[in-house]
């Protein structure tokens, strides 16, 4: 049986999401794999300078950084963290050399496939000193890299990327055209394809609701953040009829500040949930950071999405705005102090109904592609 390892961490919540999916669905397909989930930040944790000097180690700072909206100057914290990385390069490399060498009772990897960025040259690099000739492939799980050296490295690897431009990137960099495959999109969790019976008349009304209102989703990641209680505020203030799903994700503080704020407009808030496509299917539009997990989500259930580019967005998430603004998926603010106008625009007559269509022409299939892609650097002779 053909053993898999997927390699990821928790820095943000897609790169764990992008492998349980994964491994979800190479089971699903009955592929007669070992699909092994491997957590990088235990095989590199010895090395890992911020945990030694602050005591948190450097996934945990990322996702601080996340909760409380500090990414002002990202790119610059982004830079010096990957100056860090390269300087413990060689005793990366040796962690992750030892590991594969010596796991007692384990077969070795056919296929290691990385869905994390900065680390692939020296998980590479340990990977052939421990099992010359094993494949490795890199599943970038941005709609682009953020180059130099964030997902994409000059060396003999395979590549799956979602996006042309992130195509285009691969080959400017030297890789070869048979090395770099183009899925239509990102990896989405299975429940996004699975049938739902909702009738949306019913449950909004459930929900406190008006059934016959447009109804936003306003979602940032597992965790919310302070600027949903300025969406809420705003729009309440703008004067437009309308009513919002807020999903406060783990925020208990959160969810209960904005359940309880008086507003003009109904609402309902949610907390940690796993029924996010149920959410969204009750919504008519998007509201939230450009991640591409959530866009991702967002365009497949052809909700037209209302975000942000500015300062303060993540590097790596910066052509993901543009991208929604390109293919007419939504609309692309500076700021969230303009929401009240861009949702105006977006319930403009037939505004919606013409995002709606170009969502419904993407047509992302790649949680279903990706393991026939898989299964053929399976069988293709070392």
């Amino acid at each position: 049986m053909p053993v898999l390892d997927i390699i990821y961490f928790d820095a943000g919540g897609g790169h764990r999401a992008a492998a349980t999916a994964l491994k979800m669905i190479c089971e699903r397909q009955g592929r007669a794999w070992d699909v092994r989930l491997v957590h990088l930040q235990d095989i590199l944790a010895p090395v890992d300078v911020f945990k030694k000097v602050l005591r948190i180690d450097l996934q945990e700072i990322y996702n601080q950084i996340l909760r409380r909206g500090w990414t002002l100057g990202s790119e610059t914290g982004l830079r010096f963290m990957q100056s860090v990385i390269r300087l413990y390069h060689d005793s990366e490399v040796r962690l992750m050399r030892e590991w594969w060498q010596f796991r007692s009772q384990q077969p070795p990897p056919d296929l290691v496939v990385s869905v994390v960025p900065n680390f692939n040259r020296a998980i590479l690099a340990g990977l052939q000193q421990a099992l010359p000739g094993t494949p490795y492939v890199t599943i970038l799980t941005d709609l682009a890299d953020f180059p130099p050296a964030f997902w994409i490295e000059r060396q003999e690897q395979d590549l799956i990327v979602g996006t042309a431009e992130a195509r285009r990137q691969a080959l400017e960099l030297g890789h070869r055209e048979e090395r770099v495959r183009l899925t239509s999109g990102m990896i989405l969790h299975p429940r996004f394809y699975e049938p739902l019976e909702l009738d949306r008349v019913a449950e909004r009304r459930a929900l406190g609701l008006d059934p016959d209102l447009p109804t936003g989703l306003v979602l940032f990641g597992g965790y919310g953040t302070s600027v949903m209680g300025s969406i809420l505020d705003r729009l309440d203030r703008s004067g437009l009829e309308l009513q919002l799903i807020l999903i406060a994700g783990r925020n208990e503080k959160l969810r209960a500040e904005l359940g309880r704020r008086p507003t003009r407009l109904r609402k309902h808030v949610v907390g940690f949930t796993a029924e996010v496509p149920r959410w969204m299917r009750l919504s008519d539009f998007f509201i939230g950071k450009p991640g591409p997990g959530s866009l991702s989500e967002a365009v497949h259930l052809q909700l037209p999405a209302i975000t942000v580019r500015n300062a303060w967005t993540l590097p790596q998430e910066r052509f993901n705005a543009e991208w929604l603004r390109q293919n007419d998926l939504g609309l692309v603010l500076k700021s969230f102090s303009g929401i009240g106008g861009a949702v105006r625009e977006l319930l403009a007559p037939g505004v919606l109904e013409r995002m709606r269509g170009a969502a419904a022409r993407i047509r992302n299939r790649a949680i279903h592609e990706i393991p026939e892609i898989l299964a053929g650097l399976l069988e293709r002779p070392r």
